[in-house]
């Protein structure tokens, strides 16, 4: 039977984890994977703002559909809106607890 030690190693190892040589923990891993998340989400986000930005004026130069039009405007800015929140909550939280 494997002695307690070399069963924390074996989990180190597996989670990816150097040991206490300086680096990081479980926790510091997990909230970069979570970072990087986000990031994606962002990119994505972004790249859809500026799509409907630019369908927007491509809309509005033909004026044939104000429906459209209006749409693409509020999408740009719950998009925008989503966007801000997003890396408001994310990256400058600090430990603060969002609530709502």
């Amino acid at each position: 039977m494997s002695q307690p030690h070399q069963r924390r190693d074996d989990v180190r190892r597996r989670a990816d984890v150097p040991e206490r040589n300086g680096v990081r923990s479980a926790e510091q891993v997990a909230l970069e994977r979570a970072k990087g998340e986000v990031s994606d989400v962002l990119l994505n986000v972004e790249h859809a703002l500026e799509r409907a930005k630019k369908a927007r004026k491509v809309v509005e130069t033909d004026g044939a559909d104000s429906n459209a039009l209006h749409a693409l405007a509020a999408a740009a800015a719950d998009l925008d809106k989503a966007r801000k929140r997003l890396l408001q909550d994310t990256y400058f939280a600090g430990d603060n607890l969002r609530l709502m």
